[in-house]
């Protein structure tokens, strides 16, 4: 049974906010799952962002899910789940984004999760590692590779 899908969304994400969307809606909206829309910063993406977005930091801890809610790919997702009638809540993590999007999925009680990515090189993973690797060799669940069509190599 299918009741929660965990979407990753990253920085490099707003290119194929569409392919994550409509690959998410394949599965969630036939189920009646909720979607967890997930974004993880690293410490200093977290620090940027508090920057750029004018967060008062005087306040109170700022939560990372009020951060991520923020976020415009975040917007733009939750924009086409109202409009398909798709339930979804928000939730961000600042850490390492593969171990963190991992540990997001556990907490959620994720059935799936759908990570997007680009394709690389063997060598590139092995020496810039992969967010997306990660989640599929650590995930509780299964895992939904989506690779950006801007990846495809054009002659």
């Amino acid at each position: 049974m299918l009741d929660t899908v965990l979407l990753a969304v990253g920085p490099g994400d707003e290119d194929r906010s569409g392919q994550l969307a409509e690959t998410v809606l394949e599965v969630a909206k036939p189920a009646d799952a909720t979607v967890v829309l997930a974004h993880v910063f690293t410490s200093t993406e977290y620090d940027e962002v508090l920057e750029r977005l004018e967060f008062d930091r005087t306040v109170d801890e700022i939560d990372p899910d009020a951060v991520a809610a923020r976020h415009s790919t975040i917007h733009e997702l939750q924009a086409i789940f109202d409009e398909h009638g798709v339930d979804y809540e928000i939730r961000g993590a600042v850490g390492d984004h593969g171990q963190s999007i991992v540990d997001l999925t556990a907490s959620a009680d994720a059935d799936r999760v759908v990570v997007g990515g680009r394709r690389r090189s063997p060598t590139g993973k092995a020496v810039f590692g992969s967010t997306a690797q990660e989640v599929l060799l650590s995930a509780p669940c299964p895992v939904t590779f989506v690779r950006s069509d801007a990846s495809v190599p054009t002659q």
